[in-house]
Parts: structure tokens; sequence; C-alpha cells
């Protein structure tokens, strides 16, 4: 499934892939601008982020703009898991019936992390995963 990107996500994947060296498979624009989310190819999150953050920072001063990293997968349930990441994420199902849910075991330690301020973090990991996998939702167990 390919993804489309406007205008503004193509220019801030381009800056990623400049700065960092790595490639990055799909960027969210949210707050107006001031926040990215980028999901950066599989097996480059430590080149990505550099030693200390140093190369993800030199690139968010760049943009003037806060990123949050996510680690493409090879699968759903990796993805999502990576979508809500830092919380700690036990098991994720992918349910098929008339949409395509993916069920998300967390730690009720960590439920807050996973829906994040506002439900960012929820909202940002059902867009990803709709558009990397044609997931419908993302329910929290």
């Amino acid at each position: 499934m390919g993804v489309t990107l406007a205008d503004d996500a193509r220019q801030y994947l381009a800056a990623f892939e400049d700065v960092t060296g790595v490639a990055g498979r799909d960027c969210l624009v949210t707050d107006g601008g001031d926040s990215l989310l980028i999901v950066v190819e599989r097996g480059k999150m430590g080149e990505a982020i550099g030693p200390d953050g140093r190369t993800v920072q030199r690139f968010e001063d760049r943009v003037d703009a806060q990123a949050r990293l996510i680690e493409d997968a090879a699968d759903p349930e990796t993805f999502v898991a990576n979508a809500l990441a830092p919380a700690a994420v036990y098991n994720v199902t992918i349910s098929e019936n008339n949409d395509t849910v993916a069920y998300v075991e967390v730690a009720e330690s960590d439920r807050g992390v996973a829906i994040g301020t506002n439900g960012r973090t929820i909202d940002s990991a059902r867009t990803l995963a709709k558009r990397h996998f044609d997931i419908d939702d993302v329910q929290l167990l």
C-alpha cells in the first residue's frame, strides 16, 4: 500500500534524510507543523537518533519542530506496537470481521502513555496503521 504525502510532509522527509542519512517512510505533520511523526526505515532507529540524540536534535533544530520517531515494521502487529512506544505493549491481535481492528494489550501503568495527551498517541497510531496496513481501528484492552 502506497502512502501519498502532502508537500510539507515530503519536505520534512527530505530534510530528515539529509540530516540523518536515514530514509523516512512516512511523516505526519501535527499541531500546525510544530510536531512531526516520522516512520523510520526498519533497523535504522539508532542511526536516526544518533549518539545521545544529537542527530535527531539537529533535525529538530533545522525544521523548528519536535519529532517523534516510529520504527517501520514488516507486520501490522509490530508496527502498531512501535507506534504506541514507549508504552509497554504485551500483545497485538488483528481481528478481521466487518472492520479490521488491532486490539492492543498494554501494561496498566502505561495506558496513559499509549493514549497520549488528548489522545494524540493512539490517534496517530490509528492514522499510521490505516495508511500502512489498512487497519480501521486500534483499541486498547
